[in-house]
This record gives structure tokens, C-alpha cells and sequence, in this order.
């Protein structure tokens, strides 16, 4: 089964970009325009990873991921968070992974890492999940 990826993301270049990274043949992608659309996909798909914008229109990244984390369904509190975010001032990656991202990329994204890291991603998440 493919994996399937929540994308929170506002900007729709970004999206176009991120649909031709995970293409259908080997991704199932989600596409969430707001956190409110976002968080509530997070609440009733089963996930194995979120890209996840930190500059949304209504909340905030940081603020989605804390409540990622805080969820009462323990999936959640485990499954991969990628900080994909044009925040690159000194701290914001500290600021993202406090708030309960996996890892941190500033954009413009680099196409190859990011592929790189959501594969590693998901085949751990896979592994945990089989344990």
C-alpha cells in the first residue's frame, strides 16, 4: 500500500511543486490549504507523514504541530512532522522542532532532500509500526 502524506500548505505554487515530488504511482497526497482543514484531515485519515507550512492563514504551524502532539490518539503523537517553511532567521528551526516537527527545511525546497528525508521518514514510521 502507498504511503499517504498530508501537505498543509496555503501557497498554491508550493502545492504544484510538492504534487510533482510525490507522484500518485508512489504516494497517496493529501492536499490541506489552512491548519483547520489540516487538523481536521489529521483527525479522520490515516497518515504516515505531514509536510507542514509554518505560515498558514489561520493557525500557525508551531500551533498545529503542539496540537499534533497533544492528540489523545497515540499514532499522532509519533507519526512524522516535516517543517517545510521560508522562516530561515536563527531559531526557527529550534522553534519548529519545539513544537513537535520531525525535522526542519527552509524553502526554497530542495527537491532531492526533501524525497530524500520523506522516504527515510516513512520507512522508519513503517518499521515502528510493524514492532
Amino acid at each position: 500500500m502507498k504511503p499517504t502524506i498530508l501537505c498543509i500548505e496555503d501557497h498554491p505554487d508550493n502545492m504544484i511543486l510538492i504534487r510533482r515530488i510525490f507522484r500518485p504511482d508512489s504516494y497517496n497526497l493529501i492536499a490541506a490549504g489552512n491548519g483547520v482543514e489540516g487538523l481536521s484531515i489529521v483527525e479522520s485519515q490515516e497518515l504516515d507523514l505531514i509536510l507542514l507550512d509554518i505560515n498558514l492563514p489561520d493557525i500557525d504551524g508551531y500551533e498545529i504541530a503542539r496540537r499534533i502532539r497533544s492528540s489523545s490518539k497515540a499514532k499522532l503523537t509519533q507519526i512524522p512532522i516535516i517543517a517545510v517553511t521560508a522562516n530561515a532567521m536563527k531559531g526557527d528551526a529550534q522553534k519548529a522542532i519545539a513544537a513537535g516537527c520531525t525535522l526542519y527545511m527552509s524553502k526554497p525546497i530542495n527537491i532531492v532532500e526533501l524525497s530524500e528525508k520523506v522516504d527515510a521518514l516513512v520507512d522508519q514510521q513503517k518499521q515502528r509500526d510493524t514492532t
